[in-house]
């Protein structure tokens, strides 16, 4: 592991758009995961707690952040480097499963969510 991070209540821990180097695990206290919308206001799209994972997708793809993440309250976090992440899964490919059950489970609230705004006329299609 890289190392462990203090975040004291309502400090931001990355923001939407910036570099992915890490991803975190929750060791104690609370993260809020949220992203801008097009009109301006802020979506809160997950409260993460003790032992999940955050910051995971860009540090796959290396893309930017998608989201921004901040602490809820005093919170302690273990960064995980994609060269540590490379080098558990090497050693023990089952060390992808807590990760990808993470990612499943997110990507199963998102398509429930956009389901709900799509039947609330919020989210259109686009033609």
């Amino acid at each position: 592991m890289t190392g462990i991070q203090y975040m004291k209540k309502g400090q931001v821990v990355f923001r939407e758009g910036s570099q992915s180097d890490f991803a975190f695990i929750i060791e104690d206290g609370q993260i809020e995961v949220s992203r801008k919308r097009l009109d301006g206001n802020v979506e809160v799209l997950d409260i993460l707690g003790k032992n999940e994972i955050f910051g995971e997708l860009g540090m796959i793809d290396g893309g930017p952040r998608s989201a921004t993440a901040t602490a809820l309250e005093n919170s302690k976090v273990t960064l995980i480097s994609r060269d540590d992440l490379n080098t558990m899964a090497q050693k023990d490919p089952k060390a992808w499963f807590p990760i990808v059950k993470a990612m499943s489970a997110r990507l199963r609230r998102s398509t429930k969510r956009d389901k709900k705004l799509i039947r609330h006329g919020s989210l259109r299609r686009s033609k």
